[in-house]
């Protein structure tokens, strides 16, 4: 049985529907991922599911014991609770008695628990929790990293045993060892979910479909990210002729009434009829946005060597982020840098570009650089000013050399002139990004720095902005946590890999996983480790014979792979099968069976997968 129907529901905030009569079925266990344009009403959608939200139109049919738990976006800066407490406050009934539990315990060690069974089976829920997520209950939440907190914030929407989690931006501000551990735990939860994300990769792991939320529409489409791009060209081209096929025939019928007095007097009233729904059918067609049309302000060329630096060496009082490393930046390299939060990427950043002095080492810059930077917090955006005066106080800036009217170039960057007049604090995430590139960018520049540019960037403009990266033929430094991102865009990775040790590879995020060297990371995630959570779909590596097996297990190890190959041709079979246009139009309980044969299918092969590498281990 479905855990959500939406039956032609509508919602409006202005002129245009955020869903028209809108269709969608969530089935148990399906991992969902929500796309669609920035300010196309993701979040609306989840507020709209999880029931905070009602519609202004149509019905939302939910099972009778559906549960749902969400993550929120955003880190709350105002708990002062410690990790137990933020967790149990998940709880609204009993959530509140056992954090005032807490916060006595801490004040008297004789504090007990009140005496409510319900109360007793929060506490445990909550040790659980704090225990599979490695989550020490007694330290103030505000005094965690951003990644920890993130991991606090999902066990407290997992408190109450969701059937259906809800996850906004859940890779926000993540380093890449924490988006792999979380794509681990998400996936061995079991449950349904619908995933708001900008991480490409996070979703191709993750979701068996996508859901696209465009001009009011909700459209399914059945596979990861990357068939989606497929099946959505498609769907694009199809809309495009269709599109032009209508417009050609309103203009026909449009010379038809037009004619003389001669051919009104023998007027077909049906076709005249016909011309008028036709005229309101064209009047009511939302057209898609357009996409963002960015240009990069180039300077003059550096000269080629751009910075050097030998056996530098960075260190905070007894902290040492970085220790004896070298390396040469040339004019034209792009350059990603790969750590755990906090580990210095940004302060190594600050030497090499000479804003500020190594411990040790030294460094040499290149003649006539002009630096561009991008910082992750935004800091250069002012919340009290319009967005128009974020990026100028003139009406007119020059770009390449040629002058443009600032209003023109903000709807380059999808700034209506209503938006670009409006006060920066009520931009979205989506928003402030865009204003910040589009501020960035009216300035000349040779060497570009971008701290996490990728934040909260819906894909149209992310995959804009990786090409117009890839074009750039000034140096680029680019810190980002995006996998997808970096192996597009650069063409070599500094890795930060822990004690300070910091080493250079050729190519981006994959090449590096494949290279790098074989030591613990910051984080204590070793390559081997990193490599499977990252490639977990894939089949294990080769034994490795530290002892013999029985002939009975032996035997089951031989089997599996001809196994796991017979049930990858099924799944394939029923993933084309859903795929069809018309699958998600036949009977409800159809759909639940072909459903719950796909999920039982690919909980036996994760099943295989998981005694192949315990076999494998013995």
């Amino acid at each position: 049985m479905a855990l959500i129907s939406f039956k032609q529901v509508s919602i409006a905030f202005g002129a245009d529907a955020i869903l028209d009569q809108a269709k969608l079925v969530i089935e148990p266990g399906e991992r969902i991922a929500l796309i669609g344009r920035n300010g196309a009403g993701k979040s609306t959608m989840l507020k709209l599911i999880d029931g905070s939200l009602s519609p202004d139109d149509g019905d939302i049919i939910r099972t009778q014991h559906l549960v749902c738990g969400r993550l929120i976006q955003e880190v709350p800066n105002t708990l002062d609770q410690d990790v137990r407490a933020v967790i149990a406050a998940g709880n609204a009934e009993f959530g509140g008695a056992l954090a005032q539990y807490y916060l006595s315990s801490i004040e008297n060690d004789n504090a007990s628990l009140p005496d409510q069974a319900e109360v007793w089976a929060l506490d445990r829920q909550v040790q659980t929790l704090c225990s599979k997520f490695d989550l020490q209950g007694d330290l103030p939440f505000d005094q965690l990293s951003g990644g920890m907190k993130r991991r606090v914030l999902l066990a407290r929407s997992l408190i109450n045993e969701p059937t259906l989690l809800l996850l906004d931006e859940p890779t926000n501000h993540l380093d890449i060892d924490t988006i792999l551990w979380l794509e681990k735990v998400l996936k061995n939860l079991h449950i349904a979910m619908i995933i708001v994300s900008h991480d490409r990769a996070f979703i191709d792991k993750l979701a068996t479909r996508i859901i696209e939320l465009d001009r009011g529409l909700l459209t399914s489409y059945p596979g990861n990210y990357q068939r989606y791009l497929n099946d959505k060209a498609k769907a694009l081209e199809e809309e495009e002729r269709h599109n032009a096929k209508f417009d050609k025939q309103l203009a026909q019928e449009e010379v038809w009434i037009r004619k003389g007095i001669q051919a009104r007097r023998t007027r077909n009233e049906g076709r005249v009829r016909a011309l008028k729904k036709m005229r309101s059918e064209r009047r009511e067609r939302r057209e898609r946005q357009s996409t963002a049309s960015i240009k990069l302000n180039t300077a003059n060329k550096s000269g080629k060597i751009v910075m050097e630096a030998k056996d530098i060496r960075i260190q905070f009082g007894d902290d040492v982020l970085v220790e004896q490393f070298s390396c040469r930046i040339l004019r034209g390299d792009k350059v990603g840098f790969i750590g755990p939060n906090g580990c210095g990427k940004s302060s190594l950043i600050k030497v090499l570009t000479g804003e500020a002095q190594p411990s040790d080492g030294s460094i040499a810059l290149g003649t006539n650089l002009q630096v561009a930077y991008l910082d992750q917090h935004r800091s250069a955006i002012r919340d009290d000013l319009s967005v128009q005066d974020n990026v100028s106080g003139e009406t007119e800036i020059a770009i390449n050399g040629q002058r443009k009217h600032i209003m023109g170039y903000l709807q380059d960057f999808l700034f209506t002139p209503a938006r670009a007049r409006a006060p920066a604090a009520k931009l979205s995430g989506g928003e402030r990004n865009r204003l910040m590139l589009a501020k960035l960018f009216t300035q000349p520049f040779n060497v570009l720095v971008l701290d996490e540019p990728t934040n909260d960037l819906d894909y149209e403009t992310l995959e804009l902005l990786e090409q117009l990266l890839m074009d750039f033929d000034g140096t680029l430094l680019l810190v980002s946590h995006d996998r997808a991102f970096l192996d597009n865009v650069v063409t070599s990775t500094i890795a930060f890999e822990g004690q300070g040790r910091v080493f250079e590879y050729v190519g981006g995020y994959q090449d590096w996983l494949e290279q790098r060297r074989d030591t613990n990371s910051e984080s204590g995630t070793k390559k081997e480790d990193s490599a499977t959570l990252e490639n977990d779909a894939s089949k294990p590596k080769q034994k490795s014979n530290k002892t013999k097996l029985s002939y009975k297990l032996q035997r089951e190890l031989d089997a599996l792979p001809q196994k796991i190959d017979d049930l990858e041709i099924k799944i394939a079979k029923i993933t084309e099968r859903m795929s069809a246009a018309d699958f998600y139009q036949q009977d409800a309980s159809k759909i639940t069976q072909v459903s719950g044969e796909l999920k039982q299918l690919q909980d036996e092969l994760d099943g295989c997968f998981a005694r192949w590498e315990e076999l494998e281990d013995q």
